[in-house]
């Protein structure tokens, strides 16, 4: 039922469960039932603070993050509250992502300045990098790696394992997201350097690889936390397979990397199977986006271009856009579209046979790490 309503996992990560948790031993309950006490995620922390009136709101994107909010009805769901005895009063206003929900306190900066956005930062990244039709895709390369697929107006769920989010709602109208977490992204680079001892900066990681033109055969899967989307086994473990006496450190660090191109690949395949739609581009963010051997042989996965920003800020900047899309700075979508700018293009150079291969070996690794704990 929270996956129908929510288009979420039943999982403690998101708030809901937290908020009840809260109330239950914290004996919170009735003081919430008065109106004495206010929830909300980060951005209802931050209006609360800084816009004069203290006002209790979020936006769509973020309360759909709670596992309280009916994506489809576009409000909070009574029955998810009644069965986690969660009391109404407790919870903020829900708003349109572009909106002005008030002035800054002047005592801040000395002027009565607009707050005209909130918005969760995924959501904001693909605002940020244009991906404003539907199909349109990017993905964030960051210490993990974070998916969005741009679904339109109409709420589905996925069957292929992921998650359905909002992707923004101006004037009252939705727009979806599919979405698609990687549990190890940029976080695999680190164990390659903190842990094993391999390189001694991220950086390194570009050039070892670079010095080998394959990995040797050498698969890891850096299940070190579980698998994320679209497996979702917490009991799977970090596996590395293929290793001869013929490994190198070099091999070892084109793995590593090239994992983060498969976990990608992995969510893509997800996203094309659920929306019907061939992704022909897919546009990327992050620290580890800045890797070219990465994003090239990300290129040669997907068998599509990889579109890589001149601005790696696409939170930040997606954030002013819809901002400045409420205030009339920019009159519409197209026009902060046309705004965005390309530093490089990656497009797909490996023969169909070679990548099909790869892919098939990938997953049979999987399997390998899949269920490890018993």
């Amino acid at each position: 039922m929270i996956r129908e309503k929510t288009g979420l996992v039943p999982d403690a990560y998101f708030s809901g469960t937290k908020l009840q948790w809260l109330l239950d031993h914290l004996n919170l309950r009735e003081r919430a039932r008065k109106g004495e006490l206010c929830f909300g995620t980060v951005d209802s922390y931050l209006a609360w603070h800084l816009v004069k009136g203290h006002p209790h709101v979020t936006d769509a994107t973020n309360a759909g993050r709670t596992m309280l909010f009916n994506l489809a009805r576009q409000q909070w769901d009574d029955e998810l509250l009644d069965i986690m005895d969660i009391p109404r009063e407790v919870l903020p206003t829900v708003v349109d992502t572009a909106r002005i929900v008030g002035m800054l306190d002047e005592d801040i900066l000395g002027a009565p300045i607009p707050v005209a956005s909130l918005v969760g930062d995924q959501h904001a990244a693909l605002f940020g990098q244009a991906c404003i039709n539907k199909g349109m895709a990017k993905n964030t390369y960051g210490t993990g790696c974070f998916m969005l697929m741009n679904i339109g107006n109409e709420f589905r769920l996925s069957q292929a394992g992921l998650l359905t989010t909002m992707a923004w709602r101006l004037d009252g109208k939705p727009t979806y997201a599919f979405e698609g977490s990687v549990f190890m992204g940029g976080a695999a680079i680190q164990w390659l350097r903190d842990e094993m001892k391999l390189i001694k900066s991220a950086a390194d990681s570009e050039a070892l690889a670079r010095s080998v033109p394959t990995s040797g055969d050498c698969y890891l899967v850096p299940a070190f936390t579980g698998l994320g989307a679209p497996y979702w086994d917490m009991y799977a473990r970090g596996t590395m397979v293929g290793l001869t006496r013929g490994t190198t450190r070099a091999h070892f660090a084109r793995a590593v990397l090239e994992s983060i191109a498969y976990q990608t690949k992995d969510l893509i395949d997800a996203m094309e199977r659920d929306s019907g739609v061939r992704l022909t581009e897919l546009r990327v963010d992050g620290g580890a986006a800045v890797s070219d051997i990465l994003m090239q042989f990300q290129a040669d996965m997907l068998g599509a271009r990889i579109d890589r920003p001149a601005s790696v800020e696409t939170t930040a900047l997606g954030a002013a856009y819809l901002a400045g899309l409420c205030t009339g700075y920019w009159k519409d979508k197209a026009e902060i579209a046309a705004k965005r700018r390309s530093a490089r293009l990656f497009e797909p150079s490996m023969d169909a046979r070679e990548r099909d291969k790869l892919y098939h070996d990938w997953k049979r690794a999987v399997e390998r790490a899949k269920r490890w704990i018993e």
